[in-house]
């Protein structure tokens, strides 16, 4: 696995979860674990940027959060777990950033100015919550992050990022000693790397070979004695450009369908409308029963219309074909009931959770075993951490 296939991606501790929540991020996880160097982090400073009046629920929040994480299959020897203000390298990134990002770029993040609008209960007119964009985009690059996975409504969150990423590097790129130091850094690929690259390089720059190029990328790639930054300074020597010093990452858009609360509304903890992940049958049961349907099934022989009723876009997240197919036709033919209707969607619920439930097990009374998987995960992040922001400081002559 390369530093270029890095994946980062975080979740605020705000307690157990929801189905929304592993459909709509955490299958994500599971999945990119396996193909990529995932970071899943435990954003803890997000969550002060908002509720900074209300802490003490935060470390129990943590460990509910990060329990759910492992019942749904995110695997600490896959991927690395850690909570974000237990790598202080966050921080200093954050701060460093901070001088150089105009302060028109985070005025104009549209969450920014929705929220302060339509959250009037929270004051949050403050430093803290204006820079949250940024702190996200430190985030991301201290990890080098090719890829971060996001909703729809986060692009823009990353764009952010790539702009503030092309910024840094406009400022700092052309270092002092560049070329002196790409050639040490040629050094240590050994005699015969360094030959290859330097014959790549030339076949490239001077006879526009670009299989020539792509060959080089790929002995740097797999160079693993070169530091990030060293790969990095080989890179743009072997593209005639100034260093790239931090990565643009790029967006993962997740194309999972919104989880429906059994309100109706989007499934959200603040409409007190969610299906808990691990919760119990008897709860799970009596909420899909009570869950509002097509308001023209008035009685039982009145035909409805899936496409106005919430309970069918549950099935579309957890039913079969078949079971999507007796839904429908039962329901535009009358020849069903609503219960009729829900109950297969609660049986498939109900298997789901009962997986989650059983893996659980193993981590929810064990507050040490969370600690230490996060303590573990926490050691890796900061090897990664420190080496981006050392490599940012000597960048910025402020490694003294």
């Amino acid at each position: 696995m390369n530093d270029y296939s890095r994946v980062l991606s975080a979740m605020r501790p705000t307690g157990r979860l929801h189905i929304g929540h592993y459909h709509g991020v955490i299958k994500n996880w599971v999945e990119l674990q396996y193909e990529h160097d995932c970071y899943f982090m435990v954003a803890d400073l997000h969550a002060l940027t908002s509720n900074y009046e209300n802490t003490k629920d935060i470390e129990q929040h943590i460990h509910d959060m990060v329990v759910d994480w492992l019942a749904c299959g995110v695997d600490p020897s896959q991927a690395i777990l850690f909570i974000q203000s237990q790598v202080p390298e966050h921080t200093e990134i954050y701060t460093l950033l901070s001088m150089i990002t105009p302060l028109s770029w985070l005025l104009r993040v549209p969450s920014y100015k929705d929220q302060l609008e339509n959250i009037s209960s929270k004051e949050l007119d403050t430093y803290g919550f204006l820079g949250y964009p940024l702190l996200q985009s430190a985030d991301i690059l201290l990890y080098q992050s090719k890829f971060v996975p996001v909703g729809e409504d986060q692009v823009i969150h990353v764009e952010l990022t790539r702009e503030i990423a092309r910024r840094f590097n406009h400022i700092y790129g052309r270092e002092p000693g560049f070329e002196q130091k790409a050639l040490e850094a040629m050094r240590k690929l050994g005699k015969k790397k360094s030959d290859l690259y330097q014959a790549l390089l030339v076949n490239y720059q001077q006879n526009g070979d670009d299989e020539a190029l792509e060959k080089a990328r790929f002995l740097l790639t797999d160079a693993v004695n070169l530091s990030i930054g060293e790969r990095e300074r080989l890179f743009a020597f072997l593209e005639n450009k100034s260093r790239v010093i931090l990565t643009e990452p790029q967006e993962l858009v997740s194309n999972t369908p919104k989880i429906i609360g059994i309100d109706g509304q989007k499934m959200s903890k603040s409409f007190n409308n969610t299906i808990k992940l691990r919760e119990s049958i008897d709860s799970i049961s009596k909420k899909i029963r009570e869950m509002p349907t097509d308001p023209a099934r008035v009685r039982r022989t009145d035909k409805g219309d899936p496409l106005k009723c919430p309970v069918w876009q549950l099935h579309l997240v957890y039913s079969t074909n078949d079971v999507k197919n007796y839904a429908k036709n039962g329901c535009v033919s009358a020849e069903i009931e609503c219960l009729e209707c829900k109950t297969p969607l609660i049986d498939a619920i109900e298997a789901e959770q009962c997986k989650f439930r059983e893996n659980a097990k193993a981590y929810e009374g064990d507050t040490n075993l969370i600690k230490n998987i996060l303590a573990d995960g926490a050691e890796k992040a900061t090897e990664t951490a420190k080496e981006t922001l050392d490599e940012i400081k000597q960048i910025m002559n402020i490694s003294y």
